[in-house]
C-alpha cells in the first residue's frame, strides 16, 4: 500500500480507496479490480499518439469500472517504502516532458533489440518515478509498454513476464539502477 496522509481517495479511517462498487474491504477491492481490469485489458485499447493524453486514456479504459478518477492525475503526495514519487503539482509537466522525449526518440522505432530494451527501461523508470495515478500505475505501464514495443517492432511476450522479478526491477530503477529492468524488457522481447 502507498503511504499517503491524509488521503481523500480513501474511505475515512481506512486505506481502502473509494471505488465505484462501494467495496470497503481491501481484499474485496483487490479481487474486483484484478478481475475487471483483466476484462478491460482484453478489449481494444484506446487509439492515440503515444502521448500523455493517450496514456491517461489507457488508464481510464482499464480502471473506469473501479474508480471515478480513472485517467486523471493524482492530487496527493504518495510514497512507497519511504521513497516519494513526483509531487502532484509537477505531474502534468513531467508527463508532457517525458512523452515529448519519447516522440523525439521516434517512439523507440528503428532500434535493435538491445538498444530498444535499454531505451524502454529508461522510459519506464522515469514513468514509474512520476507515478501519475493514485492506483494502477504498474498495470498501465505494462499495457503501454506492450503497445509501444509493438509499434517499435519489438512485440512483448507477456507470457514470459515474472511479476515479482519485474517489480523488483522497477524498484531497482527507482533507486537509479536500470540494468535489471533493461534485462527484463530484453527477456520479454523475442529474439
Amino acid at each position: 500500500m502507498y503511504d499517503a496522509v491524509p488521503d481523500p481517495y480513501c474511505y475515512p479511517g481506512t486505506t481502502v480507496l473509494k471505488n465505484r462498487p462501494g467495496l470497503k474491504s481491501q481484499k474485496s477491492l483487490d479481487r474486483f479490480e484484478a478481475a475487471i481490469t483483466a476484462e478491460r485489458a482484453e478489449e481494444p485499447l484506446p487509439a492515440g499518439r503515444f502521448s500523455a493524453a493517450h496514456y491517461r486514456a489507457i488508464h481510464r479504459h482499464l480502471f473506469q469500472d473501479v474508480y471515478s478518477w480513472a485517467g486523471r492525475y493524482r492530487t496527493v503526495r504518495i510514497a512507497r517504502g519511504g521513497s516519494a514519487f513526483c509531487y502532484p503539482e509537477y505531474i502534468s509537466r513531467e508527463m508532457n516532458s517525458l512523452f515529448a522525449d519519447l516522440a523525439r526518440e521516434r517512439f523507440l522505432k528503428g532500434l535493435d533489440r538491445k538498444k530498444f530494451a535499454a531505451a524502454a527501461a529508461g522510459f519506464l523508470a522515469a514513468l514509474n518515478a512520476i507515478h501519475p495515478f493514485r492506483e494502477g500505475n504498474g498495470r498501465t505501464q505494462t499495457t503501454f509498454l506492450a503497445l509501444l514495443a509493438h509499434r517499435a517492432g519489438h512485440p512483448l511476450d507477456l507470457e514470459r513476464l515474472r511479476p515479482k522479478t519485474f517489480l523488483a526491477a522497477m524498484i531497482a530503477s527507482f533507486a537509479g539502477n536500470e540494468e535489471p529492468l533493461r534485462r527484463e524488457v530484453y527477456r520479454l522481447t523475442p529474439s
